[in-house]
């Protein structure tokens, strides 16, 4: 399977290639959501205001892409085994939920797609297909014309071959953002449950750079992960708990529907203190230091034919869905373990400094000989 559910071409023949993901409205074709409970419906009338933004920058839209059903699962793989083949390193899942775009990036049919990050959905594909992603702070991009239509967590996000083509479409998207040159000079490096062979990786890329890197920890971290799951829970019964029971759903999606429903508002409200107290948290650690780094991934992108079911991976959003808590801006960077497996370096910055944010991943990309050095060989 390849990454398009659709393929279209609108917009100048010169422009920027880009795709996206099958949560977003494109004027004149079905939005489906990965599902085929809804294979019948009808185009939308227009476009979600983020491809409008893109096409009116001169970008052009070649296509729709698969992602995981109702956004709601981590591999991109479904029950059946089915999903788009991740191209660099086609033995390993290409993760979820946004697959399709991940592998049109990977794969050069786009330099640019569109995404949706609920609770990693942009940062995990990223990280397993060896492309760059980033998840805004949460609110700065539109959401209208997108689905689910209402999210605590959910944010719009890009990915891209490169770091100047992450930004620009950016640029695109926010009037408001303006790339500058970096300035950043001091890191927390968090300290996380990871896998040596990913540890190693991040320590390695962080030691080619000018970052003056210090150790860290956020005690709430664990609890901000558990919180976002109960969250994404309850909010994706609200907006697809009807389909748990259909036949046309897979059995993967349906079973955590099915358990989404046993979320309780008491379950909700802890959930919500918790947001409050891991966002100061992460505000503090932000006071002392330009940027928080840690691994992408707590370990490799489990191969596809292990995956079993999509459930039991969720833990690959360990180190990611506790931003989608605290809605600050979220970046992943491609690296490759000593092995030559795919890993990502991530970078999490101040809410509202999405383009310093970018700008220091502009700078990684040029210090670390591992994000663009031969990423086209399989592991």
């Amino acid at each position: 399977m390849d990454a398009f559910v659709e393929r279209m071409s609108i917009g100048p023949s010169a422009g920027v290639p880009l795709a996206v993901k099958d949560c977003i409205d494109v004027a004149g074709f079905a939005t489906r959501l990965g599902s085929r409970a809804l294979a019948e419906a009808a185009p939308a009338a227009r476009s979600a205001a983020v491809v409008s933004a893109l096409l009116d920058r001169g970008y052009r839209l070649v296509g729709k892409t698969h992602m995981h059903e109702f956004a709601y699962g981590v591999t991109g793989v479904d029950s059946a085994g089915q999903g788009p083949l991740n191209p660099l390193f086609p033995d390993r899942i290409p993760g979820g939920s946004s697959s399709g775009s991940a592998v049109a990036v990977a794969a050069r049919e786009a330099e640019v797609a569109l995404g949706t990050d609920t609770g990693g959905s942009v940062r995990v594909p990223a990280a397993c297909c060896g492309v760059f992603g980033v998840k805004p702070t949460f609110g700065r991009v539109s959401r209208e014309g997108v689905a689910p239509a209402a999210s605590s967590l959910d944010c719009v996000g890009v990915l891209a071959r490169s770091a100047r083509a992450l930004a620009a479409a950016m640029a695109a998207l926010d009037r408001d953002f303006h790339l500058q040159g970096c300035d950043i000079g001091k890191v927390a490096r968090l300290r996380a449950a990871a896998e040596p062979p990913v540890e190693t990786a991040v320590d390695r890329a962080l030691g080619q750079t000018p970052l003056k890197v210090s150790d860290a920890v956020l005690p709430g971290f664990e609890a901000a992960y558990q919180a976002g799951l109960k969250l994404i829970a309850a909010e994706a019964w609200q907006a697809f708990g009807r389909y748990a029971e259909d036949p046309r759903v897979g059995r993967d999606v349906a079973e955590r529907l099915r358990g989404a429903a046993s979320v309780s508002a008491a379950d909700v409200a802890e959930a919500e203190r918790i947001r409050a107290t891991f966002t100061a948290e992460v505000e503090r650690l932000l006071d002392t230091v330009d940027a928080i780094v840690l691994p992408t991934l707590p370990s490799l992108p489990p191969k596809r034919a292990e995956v079993g079911e999509a459930r039991n991976v969720v833990a690959i959003t360990a180190l990611v869905r506790p931003f989608n808590l605290s809605g600050h801006p979220a970046l992943t960077i491609p690296l490759r373990t000593p092995a030559g497996a795919p890993a990502g370096l991530q970078v999490i910055g101040r809410k509202g400094q999405d383009a310093r944010l970018c700008g220091l991943a502009e700078m990684l990309e040029q210090t670390i000989p591992s994000v663009i050095t031969d990423m086209s060989e399989n592991a």
